[in-house]
Parts: structure tokens; sequence; C-alpha cells
């Protein structure tokens, strides 16, 4: 790591962007490393009784599916609404094999958002399950809607028995050739992903070859996970982590995806981690609260590590985990904007440290920008994180003018508040969104709500049930909202509060009682719908 005061550099960052593995095309890359061992299982699927499929076996139908979607499809994009699985995992493959664009759509958004990311992608044809068409009858489905259950069962055995054999004996380059499938995917789209709409509507973020095969490689490079590892995948496929790590890391790499449709399923996670001998879960701290008094630790004996993102760990939260399950937690940083990891915690202790995300992925570069004057300031002052790196996303789908605010000079502009430390360490401090200005200070919301639930007591808590978020003041420009679904008092918070050493300037001053707290599928606070609530409650 270089530090040059205002820039942190890692190791290779110039090399890494020349590797010639990351021009070629994501299936091309797929096909290559699935025919490495074409008797290695892939996925076991637990959606309903257990299945696994091998490695031969999903290449082989997702060829023929690809072959057929390229001659009865003729959008470039293509909708998908599937859990993960088997299905979820072929259609995603075969769609690239097909050479277009996955576009994993999140079902678990309001009609008018799903609306919009439909419309703003193009799509007229989306891939689903018969059981899941049935369930969200409320979701804009087009009228081509195909059911990829129908697709797999309606695939000739004697067209499966060819493409075996040919998987077997054709090189990759001859089963490319043979379905018409350019080599060379570079800095072209592959994929779209639509962001969480925490702030606003959904934002297309645009994932190019390069960014998924980077963000691959990357994870690879610093040991995270391991050749032939078990990987607890329930994480949705409109995730970004879902969709680049239980899917593509997993055909890449040469793990194992055991999969469940839902991260919330605890009882059920937990009896298929001990059953297969899971090592590794990936969650979020609102996924993981529930195991706590949900879960016997014995059946999580298996597990290696837990990675945590989408949202900061509350303090003291990876202690009880560990002391309680023996895994090793780690706190990771991603977005949906860089395919999506940018840091990470690692097993060992020299390689973590407590309260940061870890240190950068090979082969990125940042920087610290003032949120007032947008002017570059020490890389170990708060300010916002700016990327560049092989996994950043090159812009958000047909939208120049966004497209200019969040690229300065080549540097993605994050919106996160940021700093790192000596050792090139990196902590987020939040979201620019989740900060208000009062009296000329920025004051930060996630620290206000630390506090709040060590003074209260709230670590185990199984879901969110406090947040702080910000209402217009016309005398301090602010005022701070305590929504909360257990009874604080005001008083009490205030005193309790104080106590601590905290300013009057970061004591909410409105505590408002609420049957829940907004969040989002990822976990996520639904920002938009805190402002929203705290505005209407007043």
């Amino acid at each position: 790591m270089t530090d040059s005061s205002k820039i942190i550099l890692q190791p290779g960052y110039d090399d890494y962007h020349k590797r010639e593995e990351f021009s070629e095309h994501l299936g091309f890359a797929c096909i290559k490393a699935l025919k490495e061992d074409l008797s290695r299982i892939v996925v076991i699927d637990y959606t309903a009784e257990r299945k696994a499929i091998t490695a031969d076996k999903l290449l082989a139908i997702s060829l023929i599916l690809a072959q057929k979607w390229r001659r009865n499809i003729s959008d470039k994009r293509v909708g998908i609404v599937i859990t993960p699985g088997i299905g979820g995992m072929i259609t995603n493959l075969a769609l690239v094999l097909a050479d277009k664009s996955p576009v994993n759509l999140n079902f678990t958004t309001g009609r008018s958002s799903q609306i919009a990311s439909i419309n703003k992608a193009g799509l007229t044809t989306i891939i689903s399950a018969e059981k899941l068409i049935s369930k969200f009858d409320k979701f804009p489905w087009p009228e081509k809607t195909i059911d990829i259950s129908a697709e797999i069962k309606g695939i000739n055995k004697i067209e499966i028995i060819s493409w075996l054999l040919l998987i077997k004996f054709l090189s990759a380059d001859a089963i490319a050739k043979k379905i018409k499938l350019r080599k060379t995917g570079n800095d072209t789209e592959a994929a779209i992903l639509f962001s969480s709409g925490s702030t606003g509507t959904p934002k297309g973020v645009v994932l190019t070859h390069r960014n998924i095969l980077g963000n691959s490689r990357q994870i690879s490079d610093v040991s995270l996970m391991f050749k032939n590892e078990k990987l607890l995948a329930s994480l949705p496929l409109f995730h970004s982590f879902g969709f680049t790590v239980t899917i593509w890391h997993i055909l890449l790499k040469n793990l194992i995806a055991v999969t469940l449709p839902s991260p919330l399923e605890v009882k059920k996670i937990s009896e298929v981690i001990k059953k297969e001998q899971v090592s590794i879960l990936l969650g979020t701290p609102t996924f993981f609260r529930p195991y706590f008094k949900k879960v016997n630790p014995v059946d999580l004996k298996s597990l290696r590590i837990v990675v945590a993102g989408a949202e900061k760990t509350p303090d003291g939260f990876n202690k009880l985990w560990e002391e309680k399950f023996g895994s090793q937690y780690l706190e990771g940083y991603g977005i949906t904007e860089t395919a999506p990891v940018v840091s990470v915690n690692l097993p060992e202790k020299e390689n973590k440290r407590e309260k940061s995300v870890g240190k950068m992925m090979p082969g990125m570069i940042a920087k610290i920008i003032n949120p007032d004057n947008e002017q570059e300031i020490s890389i170990h002052e708060i300010g916002i994180l700016a990327l560049r790196g092989i996994n950043v996303f090159p812009g958000y789908l047909d939208d120049v003018e966004l497209n200019q605010t969040i690229f300065q000079d080549g540097w993605y502009v994050t919106g996160d508040l940021a700093r790192f430390d000596r050792d090139g360490y990196l902590y987020i401090e939040g979201r620019l969104s989740r900060f208000s200005k009062i009296g000329g200070e920025m004051v930060p919301h996630g620290a206000i709500e630390d506090h709040i639930i060590a003074i209260f007591k709230l670590e185990q808590s199984e879901k969110q049930i406090i947040a702080v978020t910000g209402i217009k003041d016309e005398v301090k420009g602010e005022s701070l909202v305590l929504l909360t679904t257990v009874v604080i008092e005001a008083n009490d918070l205030r005193q309790k509060l104080k106590d601590v050493g905290l300013s009057n300037l970061w004591i909410p001053k409105i505590v408002r009682k609420v049957e829940v707290i907004p969040c989002l599928a990822s976990g996520k606070l639904d920002i938009r719908g805190l402002q929203k609530m705290a505005s209407e409650l007043g």
C-alpha cells in the first residue's frame, strides 16, 4: 500500500488492469472453468427437497437454453425473477452464453419501482418460475413471461446426452464456436442490476464483463474463499453480493453453492449448514440477528467464516457472534457500482481490524473528498470515498446527467463517508445521506444509533428496532428524529446520551414510537421511507 497522504494505492494497480483474462467474455470464462472438473457439484438446492447438479449437466442445460433463447428472444436484455437455486444459476448462465444481459429484478419493492426498472432496461421478456408468478400476483409481469421449470423439463434427454458428450470432448473454444459465442467481452455490458433505491428511484447499474471477472479474481486473490468450499447462498440474486459471489464466483472459482430461497429462513439455514457442513455464510447484521435466539451453536459448528456487509455491524456484534458460534465474523464493504466487493477483513488476526471493513481489493485506488468543497483531503480524514479499479462500473443506464455528477476525472464518487488508517484499513463512517447538518456540524445518524443500542442494551434484537433520521428545521436546518419500535422516553434518552458525553446537537429532540422501521429487502434501512415517516409524524 502506497500512501501519498491524499491517495491510497493497492499493490499492482497498473498491472492488474493489463491481465488478459479480464478481456474475456464472462460466458466463455465460465465454460473454461466448468470444464476443469465436469464431475464437480456446483449447486446443492434446498428450495424444496435436496437437489444437486454437476458441472457437466449444468453447462449442458445452459448451452441448450442459450441456443433456444438466442433464437426466440430478440431483446438484448432479459429480466429474471427467480430465487437462489439451480434454476437461477442456469437462467443467468444461459442468458450470458446467449450473449444477452441478465437483469435480476427486485420483487420485494413496490410496483411503481418495479415498473420503473422494467421500463428503464427496456424489458419485454422475464424469466421466472410458475410458483413465483402465482405468488407475486401484483408484480407487473409482461405478456412474455417464461417459466424456467417448464423450459428445463421440456429439454429432450437425447439432446442433453449429446451435449454432455460434446462438453467432454470439445475444447472451450470449440464449444464457444458451436453456439456462436464471442470469446471477448471486455468493457461491454454483461448484466444490469438495479440499486436498492434507498435514497430515490432505482438506478440501472451497468456491469461489464471486466467488472464481474475482475471482482471475482480480486476475491480469489485475497484468499477469502477456497476451491471446493461450500457457501450458503440465500441472498437474493438482485442483491449485488448474491449476484456476483453466489453465481459467478461459484462458477468461475470452483466453489459449491448450497442454496435456499431466502436469508430469513434462519432455522432451515442452520439445519442445512449442519447437514451439508457448509463453511461460509454470507449476509447482513440484520439477517444474522435472529440466529442468537433461534439457532443452536452446534448447528453452525462447520462454519469457518461469516462475511457481513451492506450495513454497518453494530459495536460488539462480531464478538458476540464469535463467542456464541465460534466462526470468524468478517466485516466487508461493497456497493452495487463496484460489482460489488471493495474491501474485506480476512481471517488471520494480522489481516483484520476492529470496526474497519478491511483493506481494499487488489488493483484498486482510492482518495477522500471534502463534502463541502469537493477538494481532495488526507486519506486519514473523514470525507467522501472516491474509487477507481477493475470492478468499478462504467455508469448508470441511460443517465448522462447523473453519470457526470458521480464521476470526477475518472473517479467514482461513492457518496459514502470514510477514512483510512495508517495501515490502509478502510473505515466507513456512513452515507452522506445519513448525516444531518445542524448548526454547521455534520451529525452522523449511525453513530447516534450505536450509542442508543448500547445504552438500552438492544444488541441482540432480531429486527431493526430503532433508526435516526432528520427532518427540516427552519432555524437549525435539520432536527433529529428517533423512530423506535420499543418504548423510549425522550427525557430518559436525552439524559442518558448526555451522560455518555454526546453534545446537544447529537441528541434527537423528537422520539416517535412506530410499528416497524422501514427496511429494504437487502436489510438496509430505507432512507427515503424513514424520512417520509419522520416528516409525517412530525
